[in-house]
C-alpha cells in the first residue's frame, strides 16, 4: 500500500471517535454483517462515522492490509481496531460494547 493511501485511511479513522468500515451505509447496509454491526453500535450511540468500502476498491483492499483484518465490517474506537461483526456481537453479549463505545 502506498503512503498516500495509508494516510487517507488513517485520516478517516481519526476523523471520528467511532469509525466503521462497512459494506453500504448505515441507512442502506449492503450485507447482513454490516447491518448487525451498525444496529449494535447505534443501540448505544449515534456518534458513528462510516465509510462504504464498496465505493472504492483501492481503499477496500488497503484497509485489510492496514488493519491486518481480512473481513468487513471493521470497527475502530479511539483510533484502535476493535474488530469485526463477531467481536462486536461478543462485546455486546458481555456488556462491554457500550463501555468501549462511550469511553
Amino acid at each position: 500500500m502506498d503512503e498516500q493511501t495509508k494516510q487517507k485511511i488513517s485520516q478517516m479513522i481519526n476523523s471520528n471517535k467511532i469509525f466503521l468500515f462497512m459494506k453500504g451505509t448505515p441507512n442502506e447496509p449492503a450485507c447482513g454483517f454490516s447491518n448487525q454491526a451498525v444496529n449494535l453500535i447505534q443501540k448505544h450511540t449515534n456518534q458513528l462515522k462510516t465509510f462504504n468500502i464498496l465505493s472504492d476498491n483501492n481503499i477496500r483492499q488497503a484497509v485489510k492490509e492496514y488493519s491486518n483484518w481480512p473481513t468487513y465490517p471493521q470497527l475502530y474506537v479511539n483510533n484502535k481496531l476493535i474488530g469485526g461483526c463477531d467481536i462486536i456481537k461478543e462485546l455486546e453479549e458481555t456488556d462491554q460494547l457500550k463501555e468501549i463505545l462511550l469511553s
